[in-house]
């Protein structure tokens, strides 16, 4: 649970060790409000609605990679567990962060640069978001298609 200060982490048992002297700064201590959520989480009616919500991330992934995709975006890996897509932009030119301002400021689309993820590799790539609705996805890839014709490295 993000910013709560509570969680739990699979890893090899030869990690375990370290990652419990990490895990006691992180989750010691949690709140006790933060310990109730955590365990509302596990109430079939709140199953219920993660299920819900599992499934339409899972719609908005589908539609999204493959519109991506045709556009030219190299996305090699195909998320399980996230609602991000982070894509390789070398097909276009250009840096990352140009491209971003681009489709900010004529197309009004905002994705984020690679860089603000991890340096490898993050001239030329970006992460979209698939955090809102299917519409107004739909609509973006319209709006990035166009931009793409806009685009000049």
């Amino acid at each position: 649970m993000t910013g709560w200060r509570l969680g739990w982490l699979v890893a090899p048992p030869e990690a375990v060790a370290d990652l419990e002297k990490l895990a006691q700064n992180l989750y010691i201590s949690a709140p006790s409000m933060a310990q109730y959520a955590a365990l509302a989480c596990f109430e079939p009616q709140t199953l219920a609605i993660l299920e819900q919500r599992r499934a339409e991330f899972g719609r908005r992934r589908d539609f999204l990679l493959p519109a991506l995709r045709e556009l030219g975006f190299g996305i090699a890996v195909e998320p399980e567990g996230a609602f991000y897509l982070y894509a390789d932009i070398s097909a276009f030119g250009g840096d990352a962060f140009a491209f971003c301002k681009h489709f900010l400021e004529t197309e009004h689309v905002a994705f984020t640069p690679g860089l603000d993820f991890g340096r490898f590799q993050a001239g030329h790539h970006v992460r979209f978001a698939y955090t809102q609705s299917l519409p107004r996805l739909e609509q973006a890839v319209e709006r990035i298609a166009r931009g793409l014709r806009s685009w000049s490295a």
